[in-house]
């Protein structure tokens, strides 16, 4: 997928997410956060004020590590997919 194409999926998808109304599952809550800010490159820490959404939260940031940036926009456009029906 080209630069653009892949911003332009990946900001669908976004808009998808943020226009859910149903309860979303929490596990799958947790990748789409952690694969958002891989996307874009947001390193600042969570900020729940409950310590174990937090833990729960940076788990979900240690497992995308490494993710090149590309590649976690393509994962959360999956998942979207995957779990949504659509991007």
């Amino acid at each position: 997928m080209k630069d653009q194409a892949l911003e332009k999926a990946f900001l669908e998808a976004v808009a998808v997410v943020n226009n859910y109304k149903k309860p979303i599952q929490a596990d799958v809550l947790l990748k789409l956060y952690a694969y958002y800010k891989k996307a874009n490159q947001n390193n600042t820490h969570p900020g729940s004020r409950k310590p174990l959404i937090n833990g729960f939260k940076i788990n979900a940031l240690l497992q995308v590590g490494y993710m090149p940036i590309d590649e976690a926009k393509k994962a959360y456009i999956d998942l979207v997919k995957d779990y949504f029906g659509k991007s």
